[in-house]
């Protein structure tokens, strides 16, 4: 883990953090991490205030990305050993498939990513090897998404290897559950367009069940989450005529 990673595990746990603990666990100057936490403010990360690091808001898309971070950059990590250079793939708005977009193009040549998600594009945007595919549709503005019929249109235009997408839950009856309908309509129209979807999602999410039904296991090319997956739900995963990946 380096040391950024190791500040927003830090900041995420107790929520509000001074410069000089940072400075005392992770054994560097307090200049060291005042230039690292300009860093993780600028992506907005977490934000300062008075010598200390403090985590966002619960409302804040930010937050998402803090909550089990190192299983989600691992899972994304994972992810982009699937991908090669100057592939296309789609991604949608998932938190996870926010750190794959960014594991892409910090890893990955002149990679392509079609996304709906104007919070990945602008996360993205200090690089210069990945090109971003902006789909239009209607906003919706607080998870900086585009849904509906134009967006549909719009993703019918291409056809990719790959489309990576995150769920909200999943249970044995239910399949994997969106909390969202316009959302979970998204990927549905990106597994019409793949040749493989793929699942990238932590553990937790293996005992939450949301309200619109996402899709079947049959319908799903591979899955990848973290090692705390019940023993349960790994036997009746394994079960199916998928791949299953544990970091």
């Amino acid at each position: 883990m380096n040391r950024l990673d190791e500040i927003i595990q830090l900041v995420s746990t107790y929520q509000r953090i001074d410069v000089n603990t940072l400075s005392e666990q992770l054994g560097v100057s307090k200049v060291t991490i005042r230039k690292d936490l300009d860093k993780l403010e600028e992506k907005g990360l977490l934000h300062r205030e008075h010598g200390f690091a403090v985590r966002n808001s619960d409302d804040d898309l930010n937050l998402r990305l803090t909550i089990h971070y190192n299983i989600k950059k691992r899972i994304a990590q994972q992810a982009a050993q699937l991908v090669d250079d100057y592939e296309t793939v789609m991604i949608e708005s998932g938190s996870t498939c926010v750190l794959l977009a960014e594991e892409l193009c910090k890893t990955k040549k002149n990679i392509k990513i079609i996304t709906n998600s104007y919070f990945i594009a602008s996360y993205l945007q200090e690089y210069d090897n990945c090109q971003i595919i902006l789909l239009g549709g209607d906003y919706q503005k607080e998870a900086q998404v585009t849904v509906g019929p134009l967006l549909k249109e719009m993703i019918h235009l291409f056809h990719v290897d790959k489309a990576f997408v995150g769920t909200d839950g999943y249970t044995i009856e239910s399949g994997f559950t969106s909390k969202d309908l316009m959302r979970s309509e998204v990927v549905r129209y990106m597994r019409e367009a793949s040749n493989e979807l793929i699942i990238l999602t932590d553990a937790s999410k293996f005992s939450n069940q949301g309200t619109v039904r996402q899709f079947t296991l049959d319908q799903v090319s591979r899955i990848i989450t973290d090692q705390s997956l019940s023993e349960e739900m790994k036997n009746h995963l394994s079960a199916s005529n998928l791949v299953l990946e544990l970091v």
